[in-house]
């Protein structure tokens, strides 16, 4: 086996080991650690397979912008965040330990790549590996495609309505009643009859104690 076979099985071992980590450890801080680590190894597996663009794509998308929906959602769960925050630099050494794997990975992925030893080239007749994912998403995949996208936002109002509690004293608008308010709802003429003011001078001033 050569080198990018070598790094291949690495990478597929990390990404196998930090996705049980995700479903295992009770920790919610230390199953996120562990998910990064698992979408960066994927990550590495496709970029060492040839395809830079759904590595790339996996990192920034995943990593990036997944992550923080999946944190939304567990903050939305009515977890008891103090203990989380209580003592946070217990969770440094995991931590540094997702980092030091990541930049291992790193620096075994510059040095499988700058031996141009990739096992699935990409073929420049065919505009690469980017172009081919593109026409394969938006012509024979295409419904599948959508379905998928449907399936995932029907996942993530599901979530949120199911986490949706009523908590007393929270204030809730409701989007009905503000749809059919009324100019005369928000706008009430009050009638009050005019005073005339006193001047100053014969305004009584209390006695203070003690004084007649």
């Amino acid at each position: 086996m050569d080198l990018a076979q070598i790094a291949f099985f690495v990478f597929a071992a990390a990404a196998v080991m930090s996705a049980v980590a995700v479903i295992s450890v009770k920790n919610p801080v230390h199953a996120a650690l562990a998910l990064v680590l698992t979408f960066f190894s994927v990550a590495c597996v496709w970029i060492i397979a040839g395809a830079e663009f759904l590595g790339v794509a996996l990192i920034l998308v995943y990593v990036g912008a997944v992550m923080v929906l999946f944190l939304f959602v567990v903050m939305m769960l009515d977890i008891d965040v103090v203990p989380l925050r209580e003592g946070y630099v217990r969770y440094l050494p995991v931590g540094l330990l997702v980092a030091v794997v990541m930049l291992v990975e790193m620096l075994t992925l510059i040095g499988v790549k700058a031996s141009a030893t990739t096992p699935f080239p990409a073929d420049a007749a065919t505009g690469g590996n980017t172009a081919w994912l593109a026409r394969a998403l938006f012509t024979d995949f295409l419904l599948p495609f959508e379905v998928a996208a449907v399936i995932l936002t029907v996942a993530v109002i599901a979530a949120v309505m199911l986490t949706l509690r009523r908590r007393p004293g929270a204030k809730h608008q409701n989007p009905s009643l503000q749809a059919r308010v009324r100019a005369s709802d928000r706008l009430r003429m009050v009638q009050m009859e005019a005073v005339k003011p006193v001047p100053p001078a014969e305004i009584e001033m209390p006695a203070e104690e003690g004084k007649p």
